[in-house]
C-alpha cells in the first residue's frame, strides 16, 4: 500500500486566537504519544479532510513537521456540531515496534439472498472490530460477505469473518455481526407509525415548553431589571 503523507507546521498560535486560524481555512492539531512531548500543530483543512477520508482512524499515516517524520493515527476529530465542518484533529505518534489497540472498520459487500427472494431486513449489529495488531499490519476496513444470508436463520459471527495475518480480533467469536430478518407485517409498519408520531409530536412539546420557559425567565429577567431603573438613587 502506498505511503499517504500528511504535512503540518508548528503552530504558536492556542487558546481563543485559534479561531481567527480557522477562519484561514486552516486547524489546530496536537501530536501526542506514550512518552512523548505534546506538539501543537496547524493542518490545511482541505487537505486534511481528504487524507482523513482516505485513512479513516485505522490507516498509518506519514506525518511531516519542520523536516521530522511521525508515524501516526489519526483519531476521530473533532466536529462543529451544527455545520460538522472539522475544528480540530489529534494525532497519536505510534511506536511501529508496539502492538497496540484499535478499531478497523466493517465494511459489508455482496447481496444477501434472504434480503433480495425474500424481503427481509438486513440487520448490522456492528460496524467495527476491536482488534490488537503491531501497527504494520494495520488495514483500512476489513470485508464482511453478507451473500451467505439465505435464510432467516442464518447469521455471520465475529468467527466467520476473516482478517489479514497479524490481527487478533478482540470481540467475542461468537457475537453476531450480520442477520436477516423476516418483513414486517402491515400492522407492525402501522404500529411503528404511530410510535414515530408520539415520539415527533412529544419532542415537539418539549421544544415549546423549553421555549416557552426561557421566554417567562427573560420577561422575569426584564421585569427585575425594570424594577431596579425605578428605585430611587441615594
Amino acid at each position: 500500500m502506498e505511503k499517504i503523507i500528511l504535512e503540518a507546521s508548528q503552530r504558536e498560535i492556542l487558546g481563543s486566537q485559534v479561531k481567527q486560524l480557522r477562519k484561514t481555512q486552516k486547524i489546530p492539531a496536537v501530536l501526542y504519544g506514550r512518552g512523548f512531548e505534546n506538539k501543537n500543530l496547524t493542518i490545511d483543512k482541505k487537505i486534511f479532510e481528504k487524507i482523513f477520508k482516505e485513512a479513516g482512524s485505522s490507516t498509518i499515516v506519514n506525518l511531516k513537521v519542520s523536516g521530522e517524520d511521525y508515524n501516526i493515527l489519526i483519531h476521530e476529530p473533532q466536529r462543529n456540531p451544527v455545520t460538522d465542518e472539522i475544528i480540530h484533529a489529534d494525532l497519536y505518534k505510534v511506536d511501529m515496534k508496539q502492538e497496540l489497540q484499535t478499531e478497523i472498520p466493517l465494511e459489508f459487500t455482496g447481496v444477501a439472498p434472504a434480503v433480495e427472494e425474500l424481503e427481509g431486513n438486513l440487520i448490522t449489529n456492528k460496524d467495527a472490530l476491536e482488534v490488537k495488531c503491531l501497527p504494520d499490519k494495520l488495514v483500512s476496513q476489513i470485508e464482511v460477505d453478507i451473500s451467505s444470508l439465505k435464510t432467516f436463520e442464518d447469521t455471520i459471527k465475529v468467527s466467520d469473518v476473516s482478517v489479514p495475518e497479524g490481527i487478533e480480533v478482540l470481540n467475542d467469536p461468537e457475537e453476531i455481526i450480520a442477520q436477516v430478518t423476516p418483513p414486517r407485517s402491515e400492522e407492525e409498519l402501522e404500529e411503528m407509525e404511530k410510535e414515530a408520531g408520539a415520539e415527533e409530536k412529544a419532542a415537539i412539546e418539549n421544544i415549546e415548553a423549553q421555549a416557552e420557559a426561557e421566554k417567562a425567565e427573560k420577561a422575569e429577567e426584564e421585569s427585575a431589571e425594570e424594577k431596579s431603573e425605578e428605585q430611587p438613587k441615594e
